[in-house]
Formats: C-alpha cells, structure tokens, sequence
C-alpha cells in the first residue's frame, strides 16, 4: 500500500510540471540584463559511488575538507579527493544498509525508511555538522563522524514535516533552517508550488538551550537560507514557488521585519553567501537566459545576487540541467544537485 501511494503520489506531482513552466517564464521575463558564463567547459566531475545519487547541499568543514553532502541512501558522505574518492562520514539510526535504502534494481523503498539529508553546515567552532534531513528531523553529527544524533523534531507543537535549507551563524552557533511545507512532504514537492501551500516555516535552534524557536510560519515554500552579514542581524531565504529571494530580520530593531531582497530567473534552491556580501542562487528549474535560440540555448542553473538585491552574474551549462546548490570557496565553485550521481568543482578562472 505505502508503495503504491507512493507511486500515485509521484505520477500526480509530474502532472503538474506543465502547470509550473508558465511561473518560470514570468520570472524571467522581469529579470534585468547580466552577463551569462558558461561552466561545461573546465568542470570536474566528483561521481558518486553507485548507486547513490543526489548531493543536494555541499559543506566544508573548519580544515577545508570536503565537500561533505548527503546522498540519496541517507548518509552524508566526504570527498576525499580523486584517489580516495568518496567515503562515508555520517550515517542516521534508519540507515540499514545501501543495498536496502539505494537499491540498483530501482525498487521503491519511500525515502521515509532512510531518511533524506538535504541543507547541512558545519559549526566551525564547535566541529559538529547540522543536517537538515527532510524526514527525520534536524541533525547534529559529532566532528569525528559516525551516528547523526536527532536533535529537533518538532517546533511550537507542529512536528516538522519536509525539512530543507540550514545555515549557521558561525558567531552564536545558532542553526537556521526551514520546514518548507507543514502539509505536504518532500515526496510532493511539487504540488507545494502548484497548490499555493503557505504553510512553511522559518526556524531557529539555539545548541546551547537545545531548544527550537518558530521565526516566521505562513511562508510560501521557504527553500534555501543563508545567515546574512551585519552581524548576524537578518538571515536570506529562497521562496520556490514566489522565484525571490526574501530577508528577515532576526536580531536588532528591526527583528521580525522582512521584505524582497531579489525576484529571480526560475525557481530556488539553496542559497549560500558568496564571501562578498551577495549570494549564489541554484536554480533547480532554470531557463535559457544566453544566446542562441530553437530551445537549443543551455540553461541558466545559477545566478549570484549582488549585496544590493540585483542578479549581476549567471552560470548556464548542460552538465546540470538542474542545480540545488552552488557553493564558493578556496577561488572555486563546487555545485551540487539533487537529481545527479555526482557534484562538481569549477575553478573561477575556468568559468567561460
């Protein structure tokens, strides 16, 4: 029974892409002009060991190892460069074994039983990597990797439901992330954008209390989040289903305020500071912003957001027709995404 909901859920949610093309194109007929480069030329590709697939988020500890993301089968795994290649750093008590939670004969086991870690960051302080983990709750994995301990699993009484983005404040310790939908879970993400659902949160936990706080509830698809310069004053959230970007204000004079930092070319995923004071903006369902034409145009998978609130940069390519996030450091950029087996690593210089 479980399978077969499953798999009406999903043919019902596919339905419903035809529905959702009409938002991106709206979106990107408001965008202002920007310079698009592509990044097929120079990427390195970071395969993952099959058959897992999907790394959704990309973090980096406080030595610059990694990436470290998690995959399809419920672990978070650590790229250990080109000769070692990926190995296991966190598992979650659900974990049974790859060959149950990624079968290779495509079985269907609900991502439920395994758990799925989306969003994650390191503490850098402290080691301990926070997972958001769409199913099992908010996550917090020693330094030293192993078991991922179950920190949060509720907040205001409203037991979490499709956790997604995480950040955290690397001055407080304070973790930020998002229940995108209080209704439908991430097996239906879709029908999130195509219902109009507005009943995501925006939340705050604070390690030393261990304890969660409802920032924002009533939002529409809250996705990704990036805790903002400033001191830590206000925090950026993607909006899937809106295509912007917003900015509440948590601390200070102006905390429980916000307003539309960047409407954008497509649909958000994750969003994550640039080290400038803008952001990178994956776009898990981009459109051709270059040149050329026929639909023979790649597609705009990523754009950054200036300081100001304005798209002044896009990356475009084939390599990832959908991109959940990218991720700049050490003069690179390493992109992750949801619906491949592998990540990849761009040096700036090789972005064309």
């Amino acid at each position: 029974m479980a399978a077969a909901a499953a798999a009406r859920s999903s043919r019902s949610s596919l339905a419903l892409i035809p529905l959702l093309l009409p938002l991106v194109v709206l979106s990107a007929a408001a965008a202002v002009s920007y310079e698009t480069k592509s990044m097929d030329p120079g990427l390195v590709v970071m395969t993952l060991p099959e058959p897992v697939s999907g790394p959704e988020s990309l973090a980096f500890d406080g030595r610059g190892g990694g990436p470290y993301s998690g995959v399809s089968d419920g672990r978070v795994l650590r790229w250990d460069g080109g000769l070692r290649g990926w190995t296991e750093f966190a598992y979650n008590s659900k974990h049974k074994s790859v060959e149950m939670c990624a079968p290779e004969k495509k079985l269907v086991v609900p991502e439920s039983v395994c758990g799925r870690p989306l969003g994650l960051q390191f503490h850098r302080q402290s080691g301990d990597l926070y997972v958001a983990d769409a199913y099992l709750g908010l996550l917090r994995v020693p330094a030293r990797g192993g078991l991922a301990e179950v920190v949060a699993a509720e907040a205001g009484g409203e037991p979490f439901n499709f956790l997604n983005g995480l950040d955290v404040d690397q001055k407080t310790g304070d973790v930020y992330f998002t229940d995108s939908s209080t209704t439908y879970r991430r097996s239906d993400y879709l029908l999130v954008v195509a219902s109009g659902d507005e009943t995501g949160r925006l939340l705050r936990y604070d390690p030393r209390a261990r304890r969660v706080e409802v920032l924002r509830s009533g939002l529409s698809y809250p996705n990704g989040v990036a805790v903002g310069g400033g001191g830590g004053d206000h925090v950026v959230v993607a909006h899937t289903a809106l295509c912007e970007l917003r900015r509440y204000w948590v601390r200070g004079p102006r905390a429980g305020k916000s307003e539309t930092f960047a409407e954008l070319p497509g649909y958000p995923d994750n969003v994550r500071a640039d080290g400038r004071g803008g952001y990178w903006v994956a776009l898990s369902n981009g459109v051709a912003m270059g040149g050329g034409g026929g639909g023979t145009a790649a597609p705009t998978v990523a754009v950054r957001v200036s300081p100001e609130g304005n798209v002044t940069e896009a990356l475009d390519g084939f390599s990832f027709v959908s991109v959940s996030e990218v991720a700049e450091r050490g003069g690179a950029l390493w992109v992750g995404s949801v619906d491949t087996p592998y990540a990849g690593e761009l040096t700036r210089r090789r972005v064309k």
